[in-house]
């Protein structure tokens, strides 16, 4: 069976994939509003002979799926997720890239939002497992992701615990706990660890529920956690994700 084509709403979210792949936009909808700023977009769409069309607001929000479709809405085809293989790996860690590592991020909102982390840090990376409460790339993703979706790869894996096992000659997996771990390490020691130690750190987050799977967090080299007040458990896994983004892989 075909695939189910994806929505990709809103203004940022469609120029910045215009600006990565013109060809990659099958249909396109917008209001009056909206189709005053896409001249450059619907000439291109135009000269390949692709469907472009100013629409009532009723009927874009039929497009989209939902109301939240920013004034413009791109139909495009699914996104293939690919295997790393073990020469992508080594490629990466050749030239010390940050990877992120997703175990079973279930909300389709907080996959978006940690890919706007990703690509705002430069993470181009991301990896998450083949598993039924994974979500994936798709119209909440995209719409929440900002344009970030351009900006990083998504590769799909069938066991993260095994992928992580033999991600370790290449990287130095850390993964982010609850609790249970130590606190994450002040800057001055961690640049020193980061630009003395032979690998690049690998990030894995856990499940919005449950965090990491055991034997994913048995896989990691190390576990660290966000020290707060105590007044609640915990961050939201996507404002984890920026924090720890920041700590490894931005402000050091």
């Amino acid at each position: 069976m075909k695939p189910k084509e994806h929505t990709v709403c809103g203004l940022v979210a469609v120029k910045a994939l215009f600006a990565r792949d013109p060809g990659a936009i099958k249909r396109l909808y917008f209001d009056y509003p909206t189709g005053r700023r896409i001249g450059v977009i619907c000439q291109t769409l135009a000269a390949a002979r692709k469907i472009y069309r100013c629409v009532e607001p009723m009927e874009l929000e039929k497009v989209a799926g939902t109301v939240h479709h920013g004034g413009i809405v791109a139909v495009i085809e699914p996104r293939v997720l690919r295997t790393p293989r073990r020469e992508d790996v080594r490629a990466w860690a050749q030239v010390r890239a940050p990877l992120l590592l997703l175990d079973r991020i279930a909300n389709a909102h907080n996959l978006g939002a940690i890919v706007r982390t990703a690509a705002f840090f430069g993470v181009g990376q991301i990896v998450i497992p083949e598993h039924p409460e994974q979500a994936l790339p798709g119209e909440a993703a995209y719409r929440i992701a900002e344009g970030g979706m351009e900006h990083v790869q998504i590769h799909r894996v069938k066991s993260l615990a095994e992928f992580i096992r033999a991600l370790r000659p290449f990287y130095f997996v850390v993964g982010a706990a609850v609790r249970g771990a130590g606190p994450v390490s002040g800057c001055e020691e961690r640049k020193s660890a980061m630009t003395t130690a032979p690998r690049p750190r690998a990030l894995v987050l856990g499940n919005e529920e449950h965090g990491l799977a055991p034997e994913v967090a048995a896989a990691c080299e190390q576990l660290v956690t966000i020290p707060g007040s105590g007044a609640v458990e915990s961050l939201n896994v996507s404002a984890a994700a920026a924090v720890l983004c920041w700590e490894f892989f931005g402000r050091c």
